[in-house]
């Protein structure tokens, strides 16, 4: 029998299993990028939406509860934000800064639906779904406001067009009005979840990056800085809030597992996209996954 501090290590196993074979099979099968990106959006434009409006229209969710959970997760978050700006005492270029200070605080969604549905099943999926749902409209909005190129309203149109908060709105609000979908929906809905998973993470694992640009001392003392606010002080204050709020079983060890996950892959194409320092992002998300299969289980054995 594994001992107590071991258990969620070898729970998520199977998960970061995954994010490694679909590192290894972008270099051995050589499909290219062309396939990766297809396989990408394939993900976040079908199945996981189709995982977080499943997972919420079966749920029971304690709605009351669920209030204590996302001030948790909002804390946390803000204490990304607020010691992510640290990084400013380091020695980078502004838009340098700007590109890597988003690997903070914002969160890979693909991982921590996997970990919720392995540790707490179906209440588990619920419960991140609804904490990926209000947690990516602040997260995406800071890092584009401090990338400082795209004005507010373009962000509110973004936001909009997100097709994992428009699964968690329409999956929320069929929970609360006790819409129950036809049986041959809800299997549809199902074996898309199903998918969603494991070619989620083979998707994280091919994104993952050896090599980033060449950087002096400065900006390798930045990067380690970010990484540990990222994945050393949002937990922290995560369970510290935890206890504060006396939050328990499965909300407690989301709120936890939110706080802990690695960068979104998603910061990168921000970046690129609004002419950052993209490489840099893309080392600091692979450096976070990499870590991330390491602290992510150490923090859930010390709840």
């Amino acid at each position: 029998m594994p001992t107590p501090a071991l258990a969620p290590a070898l729970a998520l196993l199977p998960d970061f299993a995954l994010i490694l074979l679909g590192a290894g099979l972008r270099r051995v099968l050589h499909l290219g990028d062309h396939f990766w990106t297809g396989l990408e959006k394939l993900v976040y434009y079908v199945l996981f939406p189709a995982l977080l409006f499943n997972g919420l229209v079966k749920a029971r969710i304690d709605w009351v509860a669920a209030g204590p959970l996302l001030a948790v997760v909002m804390g946390a978050m803000a204490t990304g934000m607020v010691l992510g700006y640290g990084a400013r005492m380091f020695r980078l270029t502004p838009m340098s800064f700007a590109s890597q200070y988003q690997c903070a605080f914002r969160f890979n969604s693909y991982i921590g639906l996997a970990v919720a549905g392995k540790l707490y099943g179906l209440p588990g999926i619920a419960a991140m779904a609804i904490v990926v749902g209000v947690m990516v409209p602040p997260a995406n909005m800071a890092a584009v406001w401090m990338l400082a190129r795209h004005g507010e309203a373009s962000v509110w149109r973004e936001l909009a067009k997100n097709p994992l908060i428009l699964a968690t709105v329409a999956g929320a609000a069929a929970n609360v009005a006790g819409f129950q979908p036809p049986e041959l929906l809800l299997q549809f809905l199902g074996r898309l979840a199903e998918a969603a998973i494991a070619l989620g993470l083979l998707a994280v694992g091919a994104g993952l990056r050896s090599t980033g640009a060449k950087v002096g001392a400065g900006a390798a003392a930045a990067a380690g800085y970010l990484l540990a606010v990222k994945l050393i002080a949002m937990p922290l204050a995560a369970l510290g809030l935890i206890r504060w709020f006396g939050l328990a079983d499965v909300y407690a060890g989301v709120a936890l597992v939110f706080a802990a996950l690695p960068t979104a892959s998603s910061a990168y194409i921000l970046a690129q996209r609004m002419g950052g320092d993209g490489q840099r992002v893309a080392w600091l998300i692979s450096v976070s996954t990499v870590l991330g299969m390491l602290t992510l289980p150490f923090w859930l054995a010390w709840r």
